[in-house]
């Protein structure tokens, strides 16, 4: 059939070139490309529109902060898989950037890509502590280990002026609340001075988050975090003040950082860590797209080696979702793994700390116009 051909027909169906461009890292980045995410309709493809200077480097991208309103900040879970009921996330998105993160996917909720928009589109909530205030003041609510970090770092770069976190761990404080927190930064040092009396009265435990000791890969990794180095002097100066303070070797990747584990749990042992946890690889949803282009513009040499491994640990599938397994991974490869972590464990002494908190030290605070007991 004859016919004008349109840019349409073009672009759509690659009768002629494919105009399309292709993704590349960004400086200061984690995510390479921002595809949108699960519930959108419509995708956002980048194209040569003739103007495109060859090797120009990809426009920089700035972080933005939107307040949103909270009506809790308590977060509940039933799941198996980790060691606490409630979480407290008071932002939405991570300015780290770590290209591996599960948290990702959650921003596809806000029409937001799990991509570059994670890390530079940023919520967070401003009255997070009055919120906190409120829960645990009702009447009905019985105490038990909040967690600080589950989804987004609390430390990430932006609570050094927020105070977010700080302000939620006065809080904590004050009821006399057990709290952990987990944290790639040393951020975390900042407000020692009210999470060491908590841990003095066995209410608060630290875990920092090391993914690797090579400088080089951890900018590559999580490229706004703080480095390794800062990570471990931050467990030897929070031991140093009596706080419980552990080690997570996370994610170990396959043939990328899983050959450090040892590694890292003994630099961490030696820097005064009393614990030590550790999670394969999890790419759920969106992440397993951006993982892939990740490794195949940092280390293309290799990303196929990595992906097969990967699989190995996740029945054939990029993730397996099933509990007990999501964050171990099975197979042999995954179980390897598992027994070389027992080992260090044990060896670097990091199999003795109780994660066991105390819950019963929990007392609400008298407020203006309460008749105090006397007697």
């Amino acid at each position: 059939m004859g016919g004008r051909l349109n840019v349409f027909d073009l672009f759509c169906k690659n009768e002629i070139m494919d105009w399309t461009l292709p993704d590349r890292a960004r400086k200061g980045r984690g995510a390479v490309s921002n595809d949108v995410g699960r519930f959108e309709a419509n995708a956002r493809i980048a194209v040569d529109d003739g103007w495109l200077i060859e090797d120009e480097t990809p426009e920089r991208v700035s972080t933005t902060l939107t307040a949103e309103a909270a009506r809790k900040v308590i977060t509940r879970n039933k799941s198996p898989d980790v060691p606490f009921d409630r979480s407290i996330n008071p932002y939405r998105g991570c300015e780290h950037g770590c290209i591996y993160c599960f948290a990702r996917p959650t921003h596809a909720y806000y029409g937001l890509s799990p991509g570059l928009d994670f890390e530079t589109k940023l919520f967070y909530k401003p009255d997070a502590a009055e919120r906190l205030r409120a829960e645990l003041s009702h009447p009905k609510y019985t105490a038990d280990v909040i967690a600080l970090g589950t989804n987004t770092d609390p430390y990430q770069p932006v609570e050094r002026e927020q105070r977010l976190t700080r302000h939620i761990l006065e809080v904590l404080a004050e009821f006399n609340h057990p709290f952990g927190i987990v944290t790639k930064s040393d951020l975390v040092l900042r407000d020692a001075d009210i999470i060491a009396p908590m841990a003095a009265k066995g209410m608060a435990v630290v875990t920092l988050s090391v993914t690797t000791l090579d400088r080089e890969l951890a900018r590559k990794l999580e490229p706004r975090a703080p480095t390794p180095s800062k990570r471990i002097t931050a467990i030897s100066s929070l031991a140093a003040l009596g706080i419980p303070t552990g080690v997570l070797a996370a994610p170990m990747i396959p043939a990328l950082n899983d050959m450090e584990l040892e590694k890292i749990l003994e630099t961490a042992s030696r820097a005064g860590a009393s614990g030590a946890g550790y999670v394969m690889l999890r790419l759920p949803l969106e992440i397993s797209d951006l993982f892939k282009e990740w490794l195949e513009n940092h280390y293309p040499d290799r990303a196929n080696h990595v992906l097969s491994l990967v699989r190995q640990t996740r029945r054939g599938a990029m993730y397996d979702s099933r509990w007990g397994q999501r964050a171990v991974g099975s197979g042999p490869y995954a179980d390897l793994l598992n027994q070389r972590f027992k080992l260090a464990l044990k060896k670097y002494g990091l199999d003795k700390r109780s994660l066991n908190l105390d819950s019963s030290q929990f007392q609400r605070p008298p407020r203006a116009g309460d008749q105090l007991d006397l007697f």
